[in-house]
């Protein structure tokens, strides 16, 4: 179920607006590696404190 949610969740950006989805996607392919790690553990760490906060 939540890999469901989650599949419709990032598919709605390219659906409504694919011209804005691409360009978001091509500033973020132009980070640097520490950048994205940082935005990776950030993305974990903001769904653990959701898991922990619903449970």
């Amino acid at each position: 179920m939540a890999l469901g949610l989650m599949l419709i969740l990032e598919g709605l950006m390219p659906m409504i607006a694919p011209s804005q989805w691409r360009s978001l996607f091509e500033k973020l392919l132009k980070l640097e590696e520490g950048q994205i790690r940082f935005f990776g553990m950030f993305m974990v760490l903001s769904g653990l404190v959701m898991f922990w906060l619903v449970s």
